[in-house]
């Protein structure tokens, strides 16, 4: 087990001008019981971009081809979830009882969760708050209560809004899951949550974090453990927030990064910077005291599998390092969205001392440590830190966004390759020497002394593992001390 020092509630003051105290943040099990976010694909970047990928078909033969693809090339990575997007469910009515059901048209979900299972993947599905309007005469399974009765109003999503006071609702929530079970369905993406999510166009209720907590409830009344993952941009004040550690197992801290429709790109760099200071704002709130979380950020997916050719507005190659950088020092949800056909950036999700890294960060999560003060501001040249742990090992990134495009709240605009140093004050370790590992090459770089350091281009990072060099009987765990 990893030494955790104890939580202390409290808000440790500093003077100006030094580098504030590197207070312990560890992530726990989840609400549902999971230990390490979700690894894998969700279809929603080929179903919002037909253009670049004209071959997909949203149906289970063509989900079924990537998710084929998913167990033969990352499946031994643990990337095992094949999440479906919206669509997949007939959009206006449930079956007899009002219970969300397959398109039959498109997929028979038991059919295809044994596929799945069978190669070691896991089945995950998409849905959004209420019940639908066009069944309020219809009767939830196993009650005399119609849906109509404890469901009203018009969310914009062909749905109508539960009144959580009332029996039946909770009825209804364990009738969906428990149907979800018997199909197979491991993973549950629940859309459209408020407080947070934007309107988009549809009329949201102001608050929908009671649906959350009924799905919570009905998966734990059923025999199929899930993972509850909640969407798009989450608020992240400490009532709501305590809401989401209760009942769900990752949550969204930005909106959607894919660049939906384009007909060049799955995902723009400036956009990419926004989601990155999005998990900065978000992280910085849990940084200023000794804390332990039990909930994963979801950063959006990952949209760095494939290249469309130079001619295209693509990220570069390393700038797809870079996001991948972030999102496993994050500790945030791996799902990829590209075509896993045409996986040209494999060795991005194959690289087994990388993976081990994310799965450090699944306990010590990074957050920002500016270069020259150790605050926590928005950087065009930015420092992270994850850890220590136990032992004193910590993982650092240090990274040059480049100039700001106009989301990222970066307050520089400097071009070409910048110097990226950063003293283990403004860190917030021990003074002392580390030995130090480059993440991605798997080699030791050498010793340093006080101070790490990086040459690095405009959407270039630099990820390394540090451990102290010392004698056992130079560190015992009550010297620990940030």
């Amino acid at each position: 087990m990893p030494f955790i020092p104890t939580a202390v509630p409290v808000q440790v003051p500093f003077s100006p001008g030094i580098p504030p105290p590197l207070h312990s943040l560890t992530i726990s099990s989840t609400a549902n019981g999971f230990s390490a976010p979700a690894r894998g694909w969700n279809s929603f970047g080929l179903q919002a971009n037909p253009a670049l990928n004209p071959q997909f078909i949203f149906n289970q033969t063509g989900v079924i081809q990537q998710c084929d693809h998913l167990a033969s090339t990352l499946g031994g990575h643990n990337f095992t979830y094949c999440s479906l997007d919206s669509g997949w469910s007939l959009p206006y009515y449930g079956d007899e009882h009002g219970r969300i059901d397959a398109d039959p048209k498109l997929f028979n979900m038991t059919e295809l969760a044994a596929h799945l299972h069978a190669q070691g993947l896991h089945l995950g599905i998409y849905v959004v708050p209420g019940g639908f309007r066009a069944d309020r005469h219809k009767t939830i399974l196993d009650t005399h209560i119609r849906i109509g009765d404890v469901c009203s109003g018009d969310n914009g999503l062909a749905r109508c809004n539960w009144n959580h006071t009332l029996d039946g609702v909770q009825q209804w929530h364990n009738s969906v899951v428990n149907q979800f079970a018997k199909w197979g369905v491991d993973f549950i993406k629940l859309d459209f949550i408020t407080p947070g999510s934007p309107d988009n166009g549809v009329h949201l209720p102001l608050n929908t974090s009671d649906d959350v907590i009924a799905y919570h409830k009905a998966i734990k009344n059923t025999s199929r453990p899930m993972r509850l993952d909640i969407s798009w941009k989450l608020a992240r004040d400490e009532r709501h927030f305590h809401i989401w550690s209760k009942n769900a197992d990752s949550f969204r801290t930005d909106q959607d990064i894919n660049e939906r429709g384009s007909n060049s790109t799955l995902a723009a760099w400036a956009t990419v910077q926004r989601a990155i200071d999005n998990y900065r704002q978000y992280i910085v709130m849990h940084a200023g005291r000794d804390e332990t979380l039990s909930l994963f950020p979801d950063m959006d997916n990952l949209y760095i599998g494939n290249s469309f050719g130079e001619d295209r507005d693509d990220l570069s190659r390393t700038q797809r390092f870079t996001i991948m950088n972030h999102w496993m020092g994050a500790a945030s949800n791996l799902m990829l969205g590209n075509d896993l056909t045409n996986l040209d950036g494999i060795q991005l999700f194959t690289n087994t001392f990388t993976l081990s890294v994310a799965e450090f960060a699944s306990t010590y999560p990074m957050r920002p440590r500016n270069p020259g003060t150790g605050f926590a501001y928005a950087k065009q040249l930015q420092a992270w830190i994850g850890g220590p742990d136990g032992t004193g090992k910590v993982m650092v990134l240090l990274a040059n966004y480049g100039p700001d495009q106009g989301q990222g709240g970066f307050d520089t605009s400097l071009a070409g390759v910048h110097s990226v140093s950063v003293s283990w004050g403004d860190l917030g370790i021990r003074i002392g020497t580390y030995s130090v590992q480059d993440i991605w090459k798997g080699e030791d770089v050498g010793v340093e002394a006080q101070r790490l350091e990086a040459k690095l281009a405009e959407g270039e990072s630099w990820l390394v593992m540090m451990t102290p060099v010392r004698s056992s009987s130079q560190w015992r765990f009550g010297e620990l001390k940030y």
